[in-house]
């Protein structure tokens, strides 16, 4: 008898959450362009902003690639690291909410979207490794 441990769920999540994260790199970049355009921002802040953006968008496929392989291969460490990738994108996705040089309307509303399906991504991934941990052991 073989029994799938994998989550469709999570796995349904992780893929629109990548979806949605390309929509939001790319709108938040566009939002730092026009704010350095329009407001007296500095340069440093400017690089900051932008280099930590880079930062989110590298850290987020490695949290969609870990996900999804430890989803799929049901490997506790894959797993675990996506756990570890989705707290770091939280915080970068706090960053964006409430510390970045500016802040506007539009960067609360697509952060706030983006934390709460990195909430319900960890809660899945947390869950699946425990429904993979109890098999296992």
């Amino acid at each position: 008898l073989c029994l799938q441990l994998s989550s469709v769920t999570l796995q349904l999540l992780l893929n629109l959450t990548s979806i949605y994260f390309v929509f939001y790199f790319l709108f938040t970049l566009s939002l730092i362009i026009k704010k350095s355009l329009e407001l007296p921002y500095p340069s440093d802040a400017l690089t900051n902003d932008v280099g930590l953006l880079v930062l989110f968008a590298a850290l987020e496929f490695l949290h969609f690639y870990w996900g999804a392989r430890g989803n799929l291969t049901e490997s506790d460490s894959y797993m675990f690291g996506n756990l570890i990738m989705t707290v770091a994108t939280i915080l970068l996705a706090v960053y964006f909410l409430v510390w970045q040089t500016y802040v506007m309307r539009a960067d609360v509303i697509i952060s706030s979207v983006l934390i709460t399906v990195y909430g319900a991504d960890g809660v899945l991934a947390l869950s699946t490794l425990a429904k993979f941990r109890r098999e296992y052991l």
